[in-house]
């Protein structure tokens, strides 16, 4: 299912690894062929660099450019779960997304406490995300497919979220419920062509109006949810925290154990 290049730089990554999903195009369901692989996880980092004086490398990011595009990019456990507790959505599409590298087995069960921490205000991060990514659409001097395609699903993610408190980043999934004819064939002309896909003027103005109103819909669904207005999930992420921690520091034990009695 995955490049071996990917699996490689799994497997090289510093330390053990909660999980490691696929994010990016490939997790919204348009890749191009050309398509990077965006990697997204939570590591665990030792107690010798947790307890000590130095700085915990919280965050360990790497970029890899042969015969596949790789980014990759994973915080320690504490740092995750922190995010988790902010309205935001990015950590929440890595936790949930279906395409699992590897994981541990407390992946699922992280997945069962983070539904504690969805609430009405991520409408926020989705909202502020859409319109960023249209700043970004509208500045360009050839506009592109891409950004128009992130745009969208950003919306439609929101949306769903908001009335269903589920995480469905997958656009031809999202399009299924939502029914948006233009978004079929935008994928197609992104997955058959390359990233630099472009539209016309005529087309843009109908997009204008389009982002217009489904960015209205998103605001009124977050109006409406009943999701509610603050997370519940600490005290479990804290559990699951320390007992992460206490699995790192008997693991490091066995290990060194292992090692001092060998002649």
């Amino acid at each position: 299912m995955f490049p071996a290049e990917v699996r490689r730089a799994i497997s090289a990554h510093p330390y053990p690894l909660l999980f490691a999903t696929v994010s990016g195009a490939h997790l919204y369901g348009f890749p191009s062929p050309d398509s990077d692989w965006d990697i997204r996880g939570a590591h665990i980092l030792p107690a010798k660099e947790v307890l000590g004086l130095f700085q915990i490398r919280e965050t360990v990011e790497s970029a890899e450019k042969d015969a596949v595009e790789l980014d990759i990019v994973s915080h320690d456990v504490r740092k995750f779960f922190e995010l988790l507790l902010r309205p935001n959505g990015y950590v929440l599409e890595q936790l949930y997304s279906p395409l699992v590298i590897d994981a541990m087995p407390e992946h699922e069960e992280l997945k069962q406490i983070a539904e504690g921490c969805i609430t009405r205000f991520h409408v926020h991060h989705y909202l502020g995300f859409a319109a960023n990514q249209w700043r970004l659409f509208q500045k360009e001097e050839v506009h592109r497919v891409k950004p128009l395609l992130y745009v969208f699903r950003v919306l439609l993610t929101g949306i769903r979220l908001m009335q269903t408190g589920k995480v469905e980043a997958n656009l031809r999934i999202l399009n299924e419920e939502f029914r948006l004819p233009f978004l079929d064939e935008l994928i197609a002309r992104k997955t058959g062509g390359t990233e630099r896909q472009t539209l016309d003027s005529v087309e843009f103005q109908f997009f204008e109006t389009q982002y217009s109103t489904w960015e209205q819909r998103l605001k009124e669904a977050g109006e409406l949810t009943v999701l509610p207005g603050e997370s519940t999930a600490r005290p479990a992420l804290n559990d699951l925290l320390l007992r992460l921690r206490f699995k790192a520091i008997s693991s490091t034990e066995k290990e060194e154990g292992s090692t001092q009695g060998k002649p």
